[in-house]
């Protein structure tokens, strides 16, 4: 946990020196991307003790230069032992999750670009105990990602991901749990923008100015 708080706070750090950094020619499109990390159990309302775990996961969105949306799935696991009255988790708590996510970039058309987000879905934790226990899932979290070009994106990212608490069977009977994660991410995303605007008709041709040329009577020369 000392580590994730040391992680979140050096990305906050981050965060002040994005106004003088270079600009990019931002575009609305369709992305894709991918990314992985570290992961921490917290919040058990029983005796815990847990060590560093992992977490993976995809995600498709579209980015209107500012707020983004996206459709993310992930998993992981975390070593866990966690003593409940009747019972004991020892070995992990693995999560599968699903989740639609709302997120504004801050300076979009900057090379280093910090954003927030936020999003709800549904996870499927499993421990020893019990597998596949149907939670409502939700997420915080923060990043700064650095823009190589208009498509390829890498970013650093901090979140809080919680559920309703799972259950598990105990001899009394099914004991819930507080499920509370940290994550410290890195991943990477790439952006299939926009076909470029068509580029702007012509201008019309203008047809050359038309002169009417008067002689004398019965003459035909012309003089300057």
């Amino acid at each position: 946990m000392k580590k994730a708080g040391l992680a979140l706070l050096g990305l906050g750090l981050l965060l002040p020196n994005v106004a003088g950094a270079q600009t990019i020619n931002a575009q609305e499109g369709f992305y894709i991307g991918a990314g992985g990390g570290a992961a921490w159990f917290i919040g058990s309302n029983s005796n815990t003790q847990t060590w560093t775990g992992w977490s993976v996961g995809g995600k498709a969105g579209y980015d209107f230069v500012g707020p983004r949306v996206e459709l993310e799935a992930g998993y992981g696991q975390i070593p866990t032992s966690a003593n409940i009255p009747g019972t004991a988790i020892n070995g992990k708590v693995g999560q599968l999750s699903v989740m639609a996510n709302l997120l504004y970039d801050f300076m979009p058309t900057s090379v280093i670009t910090p954003y927030i987000g936020a999003g709800a879905g549904v996870a499927f934790v499993d421990s020893n105990s019990s597998l596949g226990s149907t939670q409502f899932a939700y997420q915080g979290m923060v990043g700064v990602a650095y823009n190589v070009s208009e498509q390829l994106r890498f970013l650093i990212e901090g979140r809080y991901v919680g559920t309703t608490n799972p259950s598990v069977n105990t001899p009394f009977g099914n004991v819930s749990f507080q499920n509370n994660n940290i994550l410290a991410l890195a991943g990477v995303t790439y952006k299939f923008n926009a076909p470029p605007a068509a580029p702007p008709p012509p201008p019309p041709v203008v047809a050359p100015p038309s002169f009417m040329v008067f002689f004398d009577w019965d003459r035909s020369n012309l003089s300057a």
